[in-house]
């Protein structure tokens, strides 16, 4: 592995992408009066969220949740009664209730005071694999062999089947200390089935009955030679995916097959960079209301793609080259990104510039 797979690896890339219930008639109003007030934001910004109310939600490594309503920021940690302070999500029931993914459990936030979620028989768990719009999905950790589904009580172990790449992938690799089925990102697609992005294995998809699995060395391996793993995910306007990189996109075919089917077509392509051929791997994609497709690199900034040719755009601050994590589009289209060493940025419409200086 390269020491850039080995450094994407200890970032744990993604983080839920699922919606969270946006067609609520019973919206409660949120009154943060919780957490202290500050002028700016940590540098290490790993997730981002808008949530009914406006409110924008953005999320720390280590250092907890900003939650800035368009005049000032609130900064809110473990002492306020979050489970953690390292933040991986956030998601929104029909209720207006905000849920914060982090390294150690789930927080839910009704506007004023934290409850933890518990898990349902955590030594002896069923493994009942289901699927009910208005179920949230967690991560919780890294090196789980499985996903916690939350029913609107408990969250639930759910542990994945295994993988066809699972045999050849430890006869290639005796470290131990790398987890295979660990995930990197959960992603709810157009007809709310729900896609999980592991750190070697590939994609596992549930569409309620079946859980599916692919693989390709391309997804998973860099030009240079790294295990980049299955990070995001992405359903386009026409239906069509994204994974990981530019090369290809996807046409799903319906199965039950333990083999998620695929016809798979050219995607964006190359970038000629020094006449040596790559594409983009990206770490987070989102579709902006025009229907262009926006790709963050971890250390080469943000590509754009119009349907016709990819733009792109560098980050830095200063003079030094920004390290990007996740891009998110909030309620009104405008694009945010999240670093690993400056903060947030927001799209003017021209370039991003950077926030809470």
């Amino acid at each position: 592995m390269t020491i850039f797979s080995i450094l994407l690896i200890s970032f744990f890339t993604t983080f839920t992408s699922c919606d969270g219930h946006k067609n609520s008639k019973t919206q409660k109003e949120q009154t943060i009066d919780v957490g202290v007030t500050v002028s700016s934001i940590d540098k290490t910004i790993w997730a981002i969220y808008q949530d009914k109310n406006t409110n924008y939600w953005f999320g720390s490594k280590n250092n907890g949740v900003y939650i800035y309503n368009g005049q000032q920021i609130k900064h809110l940690t473990v002492k306020d009664g979050l489970v953690s302070n390292d933040i991986r999500g956030f998601q929104e029931d029909s209720e207006g209730n905000i849920f914060i993914e982090t390294e150690r459990g789930v927080s839910k936030f009704d506007g004023r005071t934290f409850t933890t979620l518990q898990i349902a028989n955590p030594e002896s768990p069923k493994n009942d694999w289901g699927l009910d719009p208005d179920d949230l999905w967690f991560r919780i950790g890294f090196s789980n062999n499985g996903v916690y589904r939350f029913d609107g009580k408990y969250l639930n172990y759910l542990k994945f089947p295994q993988s066809p790449q699972e045999d050849e992938f430890k006869s290639k690799n005796k470290n131990e200390s790398i987890r295979p089925y660990g995930l990197y990102t959960i992603y709810k697609d157009h007809k709310g089935v729900m896609w999980f992005g592991t750190v070697s294995l590939g994609l596992c998809r549930f569409d309620g009955k079946t859980l599916s699995w692919h693989y390709e060395d391309q997804l998973q391996t860099t030009p240079e030679g790294g295990d980049f793993g299955t990070r995001a995910i992405f359903e386009d306007t026409e239906g069509k995916f994204w994974i990981n990189n530019t090369r290809f996109r996807y046409n799903l075919i319906p199965t039950s097959s333990i083999n998620i089917n695929f016809q798979k077509e050219d995607g964006i392509g190359y970038l000629d960079e020094g006449n040596k051929k790559a594409f983009p791997f990206f770490l987070s994609i989102t579709e902006d209301n025009e229907g262009n497709l926006w790709m963050v690199t971890y250390d080469n900034g943000v590509w754009k793609y119009n349907g016709k040719e990819l733009i792109h755009y560098p980050i830095r601050d200063g003079e030094t080259d920004v390290l990007l994590f996740t891009i998110f589009k909030d309620n009104k289209g405008v694009l945010w990104l999240g670093s690993h060493n400056a903060g947030v940025y927001k799209f003017n419409g021209k370039s991003f510039e950077k926030m809470f200086e």
